[in-house]
């Protein structure tokens, strides 16, 4: 069964946790004096500026941090203050139970989408792949503007995907889920990743030469899961290459079965990072140029 959070309104409290990669107090400091600005509160976790090597923290600091702000009823939404690497070494030691109990929106992408895959498979709950807040104060604040109107709304949502291109016509509907492809590529035959069954998935990545993404493609492609799709959207693929490769890449793989392929999605490693609810059904239509989402993503 679904799960969505609480609608987000001024007033709120927002926590902020580091799952992954460690972040400094400055990185941080513009976007939440922003959101200061914005009529919300923000409360920094325990060990938000913790560092162990690569890692915000050891696990379980990292992992204190998770169930804390769950649990913290005075906590209304979670981000993550940056991506790195680090939220798949805490998947299997989440105590699922306390999210289900306390659910609200958690916001993250790149390495994060390992924790929005594992929280929406094993709780059901409605996770949303966004800018990190390091990186809201980013396209003078729109990324922010975007995300609180989403996460605010009570119509569901529309995504312009007109400045795309079509790889494959057709139009589709099914449950939208989707982040980072390094890290789905490696969610892969663990309990964590969800049901790929008539999904729309959309990918990004960073700084991943051609045949890296040719072999995480592969990995899905032998797993079953682009077999399953319903649709694909590729967002960002920063520092990946010529994008006309990659296109080329998506349409050998998805040429055996006949399912809208289309990129243009702005999310992932770039300036303009729009936010994407990962749990609710939506329409892709190659024609129209658009993801429409069938219901809202806040209660």
């Amino acid at each position: 069964m679904t799960i969505k959070p609480r609608r987000l309104e001024p007033g709120d409290t927002i926590g902020v946790i580091a799952p992954a990669g460690p972040v400094a107090q400055e990185e941080i400091q513009p976007t939440i004096e922003l959101l200061n600005k914005r009529g919300f509160h923000t409360h920094e976790a325990s060990n938000l500026f913790q560092r162990n090597g690569y890692l915000a923290g050891h696990d379980e600091e990292r992992l204190d941090d998770l169930h804390s702000m769950f649990s913290n009823n005075s906590i209304n939404a979670i981000f993550c203050a940056r991506g790195g690497y680090g939220s798949i070494r805490i998947l299997d030691k989440i105590d699922y139970d306390v999210i289900v109990n306390n659910p609200k929106i958690i916001v993250g992408y790149s390495d994060i989408t390992a924790l929005l895959f594992a929280i929406f498979k094993k709780t059901g709950l409605v996770t949303f792949h966004g800018p990190v807040l390091r990186d809201l104060i980013q396209d003078d604040g729109d990324n922010l503007g975007d995300f609180l109107d989403l996460a605010s709304s009570r119509t569901p949502r529309i995504v312009d995907l007109s400045g795309g291109m079509v790889l494959n016509r057709g139009k589709a509907r099914g449950m939208v889920i989707g982040g980072n492809l390094s890290i789905i590529s490696s969610l892969i035959g663990t309990s964590f990743m969800p049901m790929m069954k008539g999904a729309i998935l959309f990918i990004e990545d960073k700084g991943e030469p051609l045949y890296r993404i040719d072999r995480m493609l592969s990995h899905l492609r032998l797993s079953g899961v682009i077999d399953d799709l319903s649709g694909l959207i590729a967002g960002r693929f920063v520092d990946c290459g010529n994008i006309s490769d990659i296109n080329e890449l998506l349409r050998d793989f998805t040429s055996r079965i006949d399912i809208p392929v289309i990129n243009g999605l702005l999310v992932g490693h770039d300036v303009e990072n729009k936010t994407i609810p990962i749990g609710i059904h939506a329409e892709l239509d190659t024609e129209n140029m658009t993801l429409s989402f069938l219901e809202t993503c806040v209660t």
